[in-house]
């Protein structure tokens, strides 16, 4: 989600929407665009995914920056369908795509202008089938992001409801005839001039607010779920969902309204074979990730532990060791992704420190939850080479190749390439078998290999010192994981095991295997910053 806007990016999408109303026929009530509302009845077209294919690994897509097919220097669908090969490889079992329907802002997609269309640069309809057919071929799902919250200022329903006080269109935002007063959002007033009134419009004042409390846009919004659902896209992420409903300058933000709405959502999709759907609500994760909401959602803060406990820092190790003994197994983990206030890139968050970036890397594809790769972290990728802006640096064009254009395209490149590009690219450490794409597949790998890594509940998780052991338990598998952070070699015990149970290696191929003692209780010679694990099957 995009929370800032420059000025002169707010005086562009003005003259746009200007020249987008004389298409319209110079904005005139009898000559205002029409609103695509045509209900979509469900037709559930099935899935051939595997049964376990949402417990898996995913990979955060921003369409734009992956793969460019044609040379405009643009990514687009044909060229994400070109590079499913080394998603396949890399061992994930689902996409998110960044939002890949129309857009007024022409870039992160988030101002949707037409929510049953794709972005002219990625393509057509036609490219998204053959992008879901060749997925789906490989076992992996595809996810898209859809944006309940707000639309583009050019889409139909907004463009008719700032033609006039009088539109029929009008209570499908949120229009006040004087400014209100008191409102901050986000350091800002969220309240915009409009036509005879002012709109609610928090991110951006060309992202006007729906007025999700109106139940034909609630139902607007299900008959475009329904139209995806139908053409066989496996899930949706939804943005902002914490910010769904108003009730007032202090009561914007998680009101009840909003988990009810998400609820709803979550029926209609649960309603359709083997789909997914993670929310975005950086504020209050766990509420939304409960099943009286979105069923799933995004660790916000987890991250943060994350990282820090790659560091050494021993309170972050004890917050990753007891996070899930309150959080739901629903919860979506990721190390960073395209907003700046989820972090910088890992890259950078770790000054390029790879043993500590690996040992990261590993505790949250190891722990419960549903993973989230953002494109690039498996290789390493660093932000921008150029000062383009805080979120526009992390969503740069992958990079495939050390050339000068990264391999993204044959034209100019949209936007400036990695800092690192030249070295951290997919070509190089595909060919080095000791690469940090190379431990990404391994780790991947392991937890693929092993039901109880896959879908197992946490036990047993125990801090000590800059060491962390866990357990993941499913049926008669047990994992063992221990990992040490620290810069010497550490004893790591768990306990709470089988009596004399074999301690048998998965990770790292090198390694060797263990044994409990009579008491259930085995400890291992962990080497400084790395990771162990172990499976015990009776």
């Amino acid at each position: 989600m995009m929370k800032t806007s420059t000025s002169t990016r707010g005086l562009l999408a003005a003259l746009a929407l200007a020249l987008f109303l004389v298409a319209c026929g110079g904005g005139g009530s009898s000559e205002l665009p029409t609103v695509d509302k045509s209900p979509v009845v469900a037709a559930d077209p099935g899935s051939t995914l595997p049964a376990d294919w949402r417990q898996g690994v995913f990979a955060e897509i921003f369409v734009r920056g992956y793969k460019d097919s044609n040379g405009d220097g643009i990514g687009d669908l044909r060229g994400l369908t070109q590079s499913l090969d080394h998603l396949q490889n890399l061992g994930v079992t689902g996409l998110w795509l960044m939002p890949i329907t129309r857009s007024q802002d022409g870039d992160h997609g988030y101002a949707v202008a037409d929510y049953r269309s794709i972005e002219p640069a990625y393509g057509s309809l036609a490219d998204l089938d053959e992008l879901l057919a060749q997925a789906h071929a490989r076992g992996i799902g595809v996810i898209v992001d859809y944006v309940m919250n707000h639309s583009a200022a050019q889409h139909p329903a907004f463009v008719n409801a700032n033609s006039s006080a009088s539109n029929a269109y009008r209570n499908w935002y949120l229009f006040q005839a004087s400014q209100p007063q008191g409102w901050s959002v986000y350091g800002g007033n969220p309240w915009r001039s409009g036509s005879g009134g002012y709109y609610y419009a928090p991110f951006w004042d060309q992202m006007p607010d729906f007025n999700l409390k109106n139940a034909e846009v609630v139902d607007f919004h299900h008959d475009n779920l329904r139209f995806w659902l139908n053409r066989g896209i496996d899930g949706f992420r939804f943005d902002a969902v914490g910010n769904l409903v108003e009730n007032g300058a202090g009561a914007w933000l998680n009101q009840p309204e909003n988990y009810a709405l998400m609820n709803g959502v979550r029926q209609l999709v649960g309603s359709y074979q083997q789909r997914f759907m993670v929310c975005e609500g950086p504020d209050d994760p766990i509420g939304f990730a409960q099943t009286t909401a979105c069923g799933s959602a995004f660790a916000f803060g987890h991250q943060s532990n994350l990282i820090n406990a790659a560091r050494g820092n021993t309170t972050a190790i004890a917050a990753v060791a007891n996070y899930f003994a309150t959080a739901p197994a629903g919860m979506a983990t990721m190390l960073s992704n395209h907003d700046r206030f989820a972090g910088e890139r890992l890259w950078n968050q770790l000054g390029g420190n790879e043993a500590q970036y690996r040992l990261a890397a590993a505790t949250y594809l190891l722990q419960p939850g549903t993973p989230f790769i953002y494109y690039g972290e498996e290789i390493g990728m660093a932000g921008a080479s150029a000062n383009i802006g805080d979120d526009p640096k992390l969503r740069t064009p992958m990079s495939w190749a050390g050339d000068a254009k990264a391999g993204f395209t044959t034209g100019t490149p949209f936007r400036a390439l990695s800092a690192n590009a030249a070295s951290n690219n997919v070509a190089a450490q595909g060919a080095d078998p000791n690469s940090l794409l190379n431990f990404y597949k391994a780790v991947i790998a392991v937890r693929r290999a092993h039901p109880s890594l896959m879908a197992g509940t946490h036990a047993g998780a125990t801090a000590s010192g800059t060491t962390l052991s866990f357990q993941r338990v499913l049926g008669n598998e047990r994992a063992v994981v221990m990992i040490n952070y620290g810069g010497t070699t550490a004893n790591v015990t768990a306990a709470g095991l089988p009596a004399n149970s074999v301690l048998v290696n998965a990770f790292p191929a090198s390694g060797t295997d263990a044994a409990a003692d009579a008491g259930g209780s085995a400890t291992v010679g962990v080497p400084a910053q790395s990771v162990r694990v172990f499976i015990i099957t009776p």
